[in-house]
């Protein structure tokens, strides 16, 4: 029997699929949905411990995403292809920002899925601690990095599938633009259903 896990920061972002799941019964697959927590930490804690009991042939992670580039569409569904973590590093003193990969204390700051749909447009991730919201720093983080998104928890999981040799697949619902921050302007649950509808409709509904 194929074994998947989807994972997801939140209950609520993944709930679409959890109302889907309750209804039927899956002969030829078996779904595990894991709720890590958001953020980084809470992220790679609870995949560190799920994967060492268990192995998958799939990994699926769901949940919703800022834009930075205009020309996506609010509820459009996206598959990010690469992650990078964009705060882990130091401020200098000139306010510039160096990460550590450019410092030398790790090997690598970018993650690389090289399995893609092809149905679905693809995006680069960029995982942050803090969402941004004030626009000379989000200028400042696109100049650093050529990313289309802005997750809390993209890089982690795409680290640990990789470390642990699971194929895997990430799947975002944009939200929101990255811009100065306005929350009047998300629309938050229209994501959360589409990115569920395609999750539902590709990949579990055999």
């Amino acid at each position: 029997m194929k074994q998947i896990l989807v994972v997801a920061a939140t209950v609520f972002e993944i709930q679409p699929t959890l109302d889907f799941l309750n209804t039927i019964k899956k002969q030829n697959i078996h779904v595990t949905i894991l709720i890590t927590g958001v953020g980084i930490f809470n992220t790679g804690f609870s995949l560190g411990r799920h994967f060492a009991n268990q192995k998958y042939d799939l990994a699926i992670q769901v949940g919703i995403a800022g834009s930075f580039r205009h020309e996506m569409s609010l509820g459009a569904v996206v598959q990010v292809v690469s992650e990078q973590y964009g705060d882990f590093g130091v401020e200098e003193a000139d306010g510039r920002f160096t990460d550590m990969q450019e410092m030398g204390f790790i090997t690598t700051n970018y993650f690389k899925n090289d399995f893609k749909i092809p149905s679905l447009p693809t995006a680069k991730g960029l995982t942050v601690q803090k969402v941004h919201g004030f626009q000379p720093h989000i200028d400042k983080i696109i100049q650093k990095y050529e990313v289309d998104v802005e997750t809390m928890e993209g890089a982690a999981f795409f680290q640990a599938c990789l470390q642990e040799s699971i194929p895997f697949i990430a799947l975002r619902g944009i939200s929101n633009y990255v811009e100065s921050r306005n929350r009047a302007a998300w629309n938050i649950p229209l994501a959360i259903q589409n990115v569920n509808n395609l999750l539902i409709s590709q990949f579990l509904n055999f």
